[in-house]
């Protein structure tokens, strides 16, 4: 854990079809069973005005928003989330424990719409440059089967019907952030079982110092 009377923040990051709202569940079970007051979180919502804005980046009829446009949105939405609920989380000593954060722009954004690197990280300087995450966990799994998983999931959103192109580049550039960041990033082998991916995070989570 971080020093006395400040929190953890755990993110969760990965493509489509990656599974980890399922693994979100586990997780959080599993710190409240080992004592721990957690805060969920995710992205892009968890506050009034970040859901509102959600909606304006997932719906389908928004389908010629400017990738700036979209960048700067997201963007828009963790400064308010930031602001309501996890700095105020992390300062009484909570977990919080986050679908998504930033990595999530420099995939998506950077990687995905090929906005790159700098656009992405002049943003989160303006943001947070004072934090980031303490353990981000990975979820990687296979462009094909993932979007497999979603096909599954019923109408898709604005960004689920972006192309395998799209999501390679995503894909890419987790992982590049990944092997740049090895102390806070955990990649987890996402095509197994549900059961087999949650061994994974377990392992990593009884791994933790006071955890």
């Amino acid at each position: 854990m971080r020093s006395a009377g400040k929190g953890f923040f755990i993110t969760l990051e990965g493509g489509e079809g990656a599974g980890k709202s399922t693994q979100h569940v586990h997780i959080v079970a599993w710190l409240e069973a080992h004592g721990k007051e957690v805060v969920e979180a995710r992205e892009p919502g968890g506050t009034e005005v970040s859901e509102e804005i959600r909606q304006v980046l997932l719906d389908t009829r928004n389908a010629g928003l400017d990738s700036q446009a979209e960048l700067l949105l997201l963007f828009a939405a963790r400064a308010q989330l930031l602001q309501q609920v996890i700095r105020p989380a992390l300062a009484a000593g909570k977990v919080v424990v986050s679908d998504r954060f930033t990595d999530a722009s420099y995939a998506y954004q950077g990687g995905g719409r090929q906005l790159g690197v700098a656009a992405v990280a002049a943003l989160e300087q303006f943001i947070h440059p004072d934090l980031q995450p303490d353990l981000t966990l990975l979820f990687d799994v296979p462009i094909k089967q993932g979007m497999q998983r979603v096909a599954g999931r019923g109408a898709a959103d604005r960004f689920e019907i972006e192309s395998i192109q799209f999501f390679e580049r995503v894909r890419n550039t987790y992982l590049e952030r990944a092997a740049a960041f090895p102390r806070r990033f955990r990649v987890i082998d996402a095509g197994q079982g549900q059961d087999q991916v949650w061994q994974q995070v377990q392992d990593i989570l009884q791994g933790l110092p006071g955890l």
